[in-house]
């Protein structure tokens, strides 16, 4: 409840004050002016770091990593995104500090301290738990926490598989030549 309180009637009341305290020092229009220079290069920035993020999070993918850093960074971009565009200058001020690579790595590194990450990767399972639970799977946010390869009971799923892509294309294939030779005859 003191969250909502704050978001919801304290952050209101004090971004109306420094607009007034703002806009009779240099003028109402130059007021205006300035929130929507500040919206404006605020999306250009967001765009800039995002895209940037999430290249650096599919680097990661595609070599077998998990990007909880890139995804915890991605949660921070769409949060400070959200401040740029309301209007005022105290969001403004946080909205660019979740933009800006330096405090946003900062925020991140913060956010994976108190956060559990399990997954998945080419039949190894992992689990990392920043926060230091219980046992080997740990104590999460969201309560106990297990790598994917197992059940809603605990017990370990366990199984073999065969890549058939490549005997798929090759029966494919031979299929094809089969056919196009009872075509020639």
């Amino acid at each position: 409840m003191p969250v909502f309180f704050f978001l919801f009637i304290v952050m209101p009341i004090a971004e109306l004050a420094v607009l007034i305290q703002v806009g009779s020092v240099i003028g109402v229009l130059n007021t205006v002016g300035l929130v929507f220079l500040t919206a404006v290069i605020g999306a250009w920035l967001l765009r800039q770091q995002g895209l940037a993020t999430l290249l650096r999070a599919n680097e990661r993918l595609n070599s077998g990593e998990l990007p909880a850093k890139e995804v915890a960074e991605g949660l921070i971009l769409a949060v400070g995104g959200a401040m740029l565009l309301t209007p005022g200058f105290i969001t403004d001020t946080f909205g660019f500090l979740c933009l800006l690579p330096g405090s946003r790595h900062w925020l991140a590194l913060q956010a994976l301290k108190r956060m559990t990450v399990a997954g998945q990767n080419r039949g190894r399972s992992f689990f990392f738990s920043a926060g230091g639970g219980a046992g080997p799977f740990g104590q999460g946010p969201f309560g106990r926490q297990r790598p994917f390869d197992r059940d809603a009971n605990g017990n370990i799923i366990e199984g073999e598989y065969q890549d058939q892509t490549r005997n798929d294309r090759g029966q494919l294939q031979q299929g094809q030549s089969d056919q196009d030779e009872q075509e020639k005859k």
